[in-house]
């Protein structure tokens, strides 16, 4: 099905209703080290991408509290930033009006374990039986309404299932080597919801290799994902104990007077933890049952983690910044990265407000 020429984003209220027990998770902790260079021409400082408005009036970070929003209540969503970003006042001004308590601050980026797991004791401490939904903050997604009504029935299979982590997967238009794959089972799931399995993670793929996975139905990975909090801490705790004993440490302390004592401690001696590499994939392994992934088509979304990437969706949006084009290593990166696969043609010229 061709997609069709969009031209703005439409104001109308969204139609999804809001999923009331379903609480949401911003992952908002990265420094975008890769994107300082390119952020510095644009902006002259180094604010961390997430808090950069890329595309108009809203950031990437404003953008995802907005999607997130037409399904679950703000009281109800969460946001895991690291206690530098604050020394930014684009970064406050974006992150002052949250519901109270729901902002909660790292000491420094250890990675997406952690980045994950830190706001998860916050999130049980208030809601003890929460199902929740991840978000990167980081993700450029047109099609908001029909990615949410995914993610609205990934809430409604773990309600019935506990045991399932559901991941958003996004059918390829290409292959793109700068990607993590996820590679489903040759046969749905048989429950009915069109869910499959997952075999096994691919991170970054070379050219023949990103062919043959996408041959075989491989899926991008967008690191969106819905699980019972419960279900997955106990999941960390069989293959990580070092690393729940610790967050545990710190679920007992929050809101006690030790709260910020534990969590210097804590950070201090953690190491870094990778959640794809370092839990996803083992899981996949040792509890293979446990794991699924929904196909979601038809929506056009990228990882914004390069300045290539940007570049040439803010070329089809038709709003790259005054002095900001392709430059020799950006071309040549965008031509090594993508292995081109035959794909539907359809024209995109939209602005954002």
């Amino acid at each position: 099905m061709q997609r069709p020429v969009l031209n703005f984003i439409p104001e109308t209220p969204c139609a999804i209703e809001q999923a009331q027990q379903l609480c949401g998770l911003v992952l908002a902790g990265g420094e975008g080290r890769r994107l300082k260079s390119f952020i510095r021409r644009l902006r002259g400082d180094s604010l961390p991408k997430q808090y950069v408005k890329f595309t108009g009036a809203r950031s990437m970070l404003e953008h995802t509290y907005r999607r997130v929003e037409k399904l679950i209540s703000r009281g109800r969503l969460f946001t895991v930033v690291n206690q530098a970003h604050m020394k930014f006042p684009a970064a406050l001004d974006q992150l002052v009006g949250r519901h109270p308590g729901t902002v909660v601050a790292q000491p420094e980026n250890r990675e997406t374990g952690p980045g994950l797991l830190l706001p998860l004791m916050h999130i049980l401490k208030r809601y003890p039986s929460a199902i929740v939904a991840v978000f990167p903050s980081d993700q450029f997604i047109w099609e908001e309404d029909r990615l949410m009504r995914h993610v609205r029935l990934a809430h409604a299979i773990v309600k019935r299932h506990p045991s399932k982590l559901v991941l958003l997967g996004i059918k390829p238009e290409y292959g793109e080597l700068e990607y993590g794959y996820i590679l489903p089972s040759e046969d749905w799931d048989a429950n009915g919801w069109g869910t499959y399995a997952v075999t096994k993670f691919v991170e970054k793929p070379d050219f023949i290799n990103a062919h043959k996975l996408i041959a075989r139905g491989a899926l991008w990975n967008t690191m969106m994902m819905v699980f019972n909090a419960a279900t997955l801490l106990q999941w960390v705790n069989d293959l990580r104990p070092d690393v729940h004993h610790r967050f545990e440490r710190i679920h007992q302390a929050i809101g006690t007077p030790r709260e910020s004592m534990v969590l210097r401690e804590t950070y201090d001696r953690l190491e870094n933890v990778n959640f794809s590499t370092d839990l996803l994939e083992p899981l996949a392994r040792t509890h293979p049952a446990s794991l699924s992934v929904l196909p979601v088509s038809d929506v056009v979304w990228s990882d914004w983690g390069s300045e290539s990437r940007i570049v040439e969706m803010l070329k089809r949006l038709g709003r790259v910044p005054h002095g900001i084009s392709d430059g020799p290593n950006e071309v040549k990166e965008r031509s090594v990265r993508r292995a081109k696969l035959p794909q539907r043609q359809s024209p995109v010229s939209l602005s954002l407000r």
